[in-house]
């Protein structure tokens, strides 16, 4: 990446590697480099570290703890952190509710809420897909009906990720079902621990527990939760996502989990030699790093022509959510090819004694991390969504 950037780009890129490696504590990041799960506690323990350095929310307007920076520094700040394993700032806080109430709220909201979400005080869910509105997701049904000062909120939100931890939770709801279906959503806060707010687990594919099912019956919102104007939540929505579409390409982290696999290949017998002298996977190796090479330059081309603090979304964001997140599919797969059986049972204190001492410490199991990465072509809209996007937007289609 420095080869792309100016002498003050390079400096800046030098300040935060620094930081990363030596303020955020070495097991956190050895948990994420190694591909463990994150408790809750050591997602907060990082985020507020990062946040009493003015580091976790850069994007954000300065008045409520951003920083001054160009587009090309925040992605700076980002590639430096995936690349030095930090686990990121919660992005349901800091790149999700956080811009919208950042922009679209009132000062009451921002001064309510944004402090204690840039520093995790408060988790937040995100409460937008719903069991027959995923990538339709304007078809949403939880409907939210004024009463007075209240709404009386009824429906269903469905995969609520890490919704087992959320404090509160951002929503999309129906306030108007009688005009077009983008016209009539709204952006509203609720409290979890609501009267008629019920949290399910959802069993996942890879044995864990990430998301969730979120039932509200009858819950009452005071109206002054609505960020913005009532029926205006679909505007909102969109710059959201397009928020979330940038981070999704997720460039740093798709380099540390490429090199990993590059590791593993290096110690792992063949008849020849090792798997990198394996012409076959040298060339699958070979045109990953390429793709993710061409995938930055892209980015940075992109972010080199953004305007800073637009509220308008950039459609050209899908082209990096597309991109990145087939790549980050493609990583998962050749890393569980390069450990074989091996991959199927790996904890890290296991690696020693159990005739697995070629392979680098801290290896672990890649399977669950492979059945987990399917779902990065779905989430922040699917992958035909952003085709269509693309089509629309970019090439007049």
């Amino acid at each position: 990446m420095d080869t792309l950037l100016s002498a003050e780009e390079r400096e800046f890129a030098q300040q935060m590697r620094q930081f990363y490696r030596t303020e955020i504590p070495e097991e956190l990041r050895f948990k994420v480099a190694t591909g463990q799960e994150l408790t809750k506690d050591d997602m907060v323990t990082s985020q507020r570290i990062l946040n009493a350095n003015g580091y976790a929310v850069p994007h954000w307007p300065v008045e409520w703890g951003g920083q001054d920076w160009t587009p090309v520094q925040r992605h700076i700040w980002l590639e430096e952190m995936q690349l030095a394993s930090v686990p990121a700032p919660l992005p349901f806080n800091v790149s999700m509710v956080g811009p919208v109430i950042a922009t679209f709220g009132s000062q009451e909201l921002g001064q309510r809420f944004l402090p204690a979400t840039a520093n995790l005080d408060i988790w937040w869910s995100q409460g937008f897909s719903e069991p027959n509105a995923g990538s339709d997701l304007a078809s949403l049904t939880t409907s939210a009906v004024r009463s007075g000062d209240k709404y009386i909120v009824n429906g269903q939100k469905t995969w609520t990720t890490l919704g087992q931890y959320g404090d509160w939770i951002f929503m999309l709801v129906r306030t108007n079902p009688e005009v077009k279906k983008q016209a009539g959503i709204s952006f509203l806060l609720i409290d979890m621990k609501s009267p008629g707010v019920t949290v399910r687990p959802i069993q996942l594919i890879d044995g864990g527990h990430e998301v969730n099912e979120v039932f509200f019956d009858n819950v009452e919102v005071p109206v002054e939760n609505l960020v913005g104007e009532e029926n205006k939540g679909w505007t909102y929505a969109k710059f959201l996502l397009g928020n979330e579409r940038t981070g999704i390409a997720r460039i740093g982290a798709s380099k540390v989990n490429l090199a990993r696999a590059k590791a593993y290949a290096a110690v792992t017998k063949t008849a020849t030699g090792t798997l990198l002298d394996d012409p076959l996977f040298s060339a699958r190796l070979t045109r990953l790093e390429a793709e993710l090479t061409a995938l930055e330059m892209t980015q940075l081309r992109i972010l080199s022509t953004q305007a800073a603090g637009s509220e308008k979304p950039d459609p050209r964001s899908s082209v990096l959510k597309l991109k990145g997140s087939q790549l980050q599919e493609d990583i998962s797969e050749i890393l569980v090819d390069v450990l074989g059986p091996q991959g199927l049972d790996f904890v890290t204190d296991r690696v020693q004694g159990e005739g697995l001492t070629d392979l680098p410490l801290g290896a672990v199991d890649a399977l669950p991390a492979y059945f987990n990465t399917r779902k990065v072509t779905i989430y922040g809209g699917s992958s035909e969504v952003q085709r269509g996007i693309i089509s629309k937007a970019l090439l007049g289609l």
